[in-house]
């Protein structure tokens, strides 16, 4: 892990922030490590400052207590071998986002061949699917086990938000584009495929920003790019970066990057100026190469990661220090307090930089 020398402005905002932070009510971990014997009510399901966590390669979703690690809402086989997309089943999930009225979208990706050793041979999802507290598929776009590009079809889905407007918008990634798509399953606006200098490549998450504009993780372009909803790219950063996994803009008006290839979490200024990077593979016992693939700065200034072939998801404060882990570093499995391959790591309540779904906030207390 490293930090720039020197003070910085847009870094001082931040410790100023962490500094207001602790003094109001937050969703954050660190400010509030138990809630007493037992976890209390953070035992709750969608209890704010529970984190949603994609576990890959176990073929789940689950919601987690951070004071006692315990698992207090689970979606999915939880079987690194079990290949069965379809009602109860999600396979290989890259994402998962909390809606209001306990909703929780997600995104069925598959895995590919030769990923995972326990389904060599892969397995096909291709699903965008919206589930209640009691897992029933309430919303689905995409169908089980079908690659394609026409109407309801989708090739590996990585990323799902809901916009204001009740669509979704879906990171569609062999595809190479990013749609909106309404409650009627039409396709109302898309970026890409495309050709010349705003093609994207394997593209692996997309937010809205306040200005309306989307911010793309362009992955195998190795950039982040920001576009009008014309597809004109209004800013881009590529410098250094190898694998372009998550990009979210904070309120700041910096952007935080996953440069996965790198295994470091860098944000950076408008200008383009590197005002902080963390390594996640720098502690001992880590996997020299952990692909980290998801993280977000919460309110209080904490970083919420998903270090995806570390099998661990993690929270640093604004010292870099851990306050929170879930998984073992570098170990994989199923059982309690393991992971296989997490992908993403949100905390409930909090969408600070991210795009709020309707009847959300922006975890700005």
């Amino acid at each position: 892990m490293a930090r720039m020398e020197g003070p910085n402005p847009a870094r001082l905002f931040l410790v100023a922030l962490v500094a207001v932070a602790l003094t109001v009510p937050t969703v954050a971990i660190s400010a509030s490590t138990s809630d007493g014997q037992g976890g209390g009510s953070r035992d709750r399901f969608n209890h704010p400052g529970n984190l949603l966590i994609t576990d890959q390669f176990n073929n789940r979703v689950i919601e987690v207590n951070p004071s006692t690690k315990a698992i207090v809402w689970s979606f999915g086989s939880n079987d690194a071998s079990l290949c069965n997309p379809g009602p109860g089943a999600i396979i290989g999930p890259n994402d998962a986002e909390r809606l209001a009225d306990g909703l929780t979208a997600m995104a069925g990706t598959g895995i590919p061949p030769g990923a995972s050793p326990a389904m060599p041979g892969g397995c096909v999802d291709n699903r965008v699917i919206v589930v209640d507290r009691a897992g029933n598929i309430v919303w689905q776009y995409g169908q089980a086990g079908v690659t394609g590009s026409g109407p309801n079809q989708l090739n590996v889905p990585v990323f799902v938000i809901q916009l204001s407007n009740h669509d979704y918008l879906i990171v569609d990634q062999a595809n190479n584009r990013v749609i909106e798509v309404n409650q009627a399953k039409q396709v109302v606006w898309s970026y890409g495929p495309a050709s010349g200098v705003g093609a994207l490549n394997n593209p692996n998450s997309a937010e809205v920003l306040p200005n309306g504009h989307i911010l793309i993780a362009d992955e195998n372009n190795n950039r982040v790019i920001e576009i009008t909803r014309a597809g004109q790219i209004v800013w881009q950063y590529s410098a250094g970066i190898q694998t372009a996994a998550f990009a979210s803009r904070l309120p700041n008006g910096n952007t935080l990057i996953v440069d996965s290839g790198h295994s470091r979490i860098l944000e950076v200024t408008p200008f383009k100026h590197v005002v902080f990077q963390y390594f996640t593979n720098a502690q001992a016992g880590s996997n020299p190469s952990p692909s980290p693939s998801n993280a977000v700065m919460l309110h209080n200034g904490d970083i919420s990661i998903a270090d995806q072939f570390n099998d661990r998801a993690f929270v640093i404060n604004g010292q870099e220090q851990t306050v929170f882990q879930y998984g073992q570093l570098n170990v994989s499995g199923n059982g309690p307090n393991q992971l296989d391959a997490p992908y993403t790591a949100f905390v409930i309540g909090d969408y600070t930089g991210q795009t709020p779904p309707p009847g959300m906030d922006d975890g700005q207390e």
